[in-house]
C-alpha cells in the first residue's frame, strides 16, 4: 500500500508515540523493521503516520522496546485498529485539513476542557453565529467556503449526541458573553443555546466575569482534548493560522495547570448560568 499523502493529526500522534518508544528504547528503524519484516524505509513511514500499522505489530514492537504500560500499548493499538472514515472525511477537499483534525481530535476525546476569552466555543455555536465568525476572517472567505465551514461546525455537535459522549467543560469569559457576532437577536439565540447546552449531564459552563480581574492565558483559546490514557492527551491552540496541536509533556503539563488556574477564578456552574441569564435578559 502506497504511503499516504496527507495523514491526519491523530495517524501523525500514533507514529510519533511509536517513534518516541523506540528512541526512549535505544532502538534503531533497522531494529524495528527486522521485527516486522519490513524494509527499513517502512519504519520511518510509519513512525510519521505516512504508513498504516496493525495492532498486532504495535504490541509486537511495544514488547521488544520494553514498554510495560499496558494501557498505553492496548490504546496505541486500538488507535492502528481504526478502520472507516468519520463523517468529518465528507469535507477532505473542500476545507482545510485542520478542521478535519479538530473533528477527530473531539470524536475520540473523552474529555474536553476549553477555555476562551472573545469567542465561544465551536461545539456550541449556532448557524448565525457561526456564520458571522467566518464573514470576518482575512482575506475574506468565498460565499461557498463560508457555508463549508458552517456546516462543519454544525456537523461537529455530532459527538454531543455519540454513545458514551467526552464530557465537555467550557470556561468563557463575560468578553464573549457580549461579543455581538451577527447582531443583539443572533447574540440572545446563541446564549439561550449554550444554557440549554449546559443542561446536558456532560456539558459544565463557567463563567469568568469582568470584575474578577486578570487570570493567565487570557489571550489565547485553548482545547485540552483527554484521551483514554494521559499519555495521548493533546492541547489545541486556535490562532489566525489556524490551529496548532501540541502533544509534548511538558506543553501539556502547561495547560493543565493553566485550566486548573482558570477555574480557581471562575463562577460556579450555577451561579455561571444564573449569570449568562442576566446577560440575556439586557439584551
Amino acid at each position: 500500500m502506497p504511503p499516504r499523502s496527507t495523514p491526519t493529526a491523530r495517524q501523525k500522534r500514533l507514529g510519533t508515540e511509536l517513534r518516541k518508544m523506540r528512541i526512549a528504547a535505544g532502538m534503531t528503524t533497522e531494529f524495528a523493521a527486522g521485527l516486522l519484516g519490513v524494509p527499513r524505509t517502512n519504519v520511518p513511514n510509519m513512525e510519521s503516520g505516512r504508513s498504516g500499522i496493525s495492532a498486532d505489530r504495535v504490541r509486537i514492537l511495544a514488547s521488544n522496546y520494553g514498554c510495560t504500560d499496558t494501557e498505553l500499548v492496548e490504546a496505541l493499538a486500538a488507535m492502528a485498529a481504526e478502520r472507516g472514515k468519520g463523517w468529518w472525511e465528507s469535507y477532505r477537499g473542500s476545507l482545510p485539513t485542520s478542521f478535519l483534525d479538530i473533528a477527530e481530535m473531539e470524536w475520540h476525546a473523552t474529555r474536553l476542557r476549553i477555555a476562551l476569552t472573545v469567542h465561544l466555543p465551536g461545539l456550541l455555536q449556532i448557524e448565525d453565529h457561526a456564520r458571522a465568525l467566518f464573514e470576518h476572517v482575512v482575506p475574506r472567505l468565498p460565499k461557498a467556503e463560508v457555508e463549508a465551514r458552517v456546516a462543519h461546525r454544525m456537523d461537529r455537535a455530532q459527538v454531543l449526541g455519540k454513545v458514551d459522549p467526552p464530557h465537555i467543560d467550557v470556561i468563557v469569559h463575560e468578553a464573549a458573553l457580549r461579543m455581538e457576532f451577527g447582531g443583539r437577536e443572533v447574540l440572545r439565540r446563541q446564549l439561550t443555546h449554550l444554557l440549554d447546552a449546559s443542561c446536558h449531564d456532560n456539558v459544565t459552563v463557567r463563567a469568568i466575569p469582568f470584575r474578577n480581574g486578570g487570570f493567565p492565558g487570557a489571550g489565547h483559546s485553548v482545547v485540552y482534548a483527554e484521551a483514554v490514557v494521559p499519555q495521548l492527551d493533546v492541547a489545541e491552540l486556535d490562532c489566525s493560522h489556524g490551529p496548532d496541536f501540541l502533544d509534548s509533556e511538558m506543553q501539556l503539563k502547561k495547560y493543565r495547570t493553566q485550566l486548573e488556574q482558570l477555574e480557581a477564578v471562575t463562577l460556579a456552574p450555577k451561579a455561571s448560568r444564573d449569570f449568562i441569564h442576566d446577560i440575556v435578559h439586557q439584551l
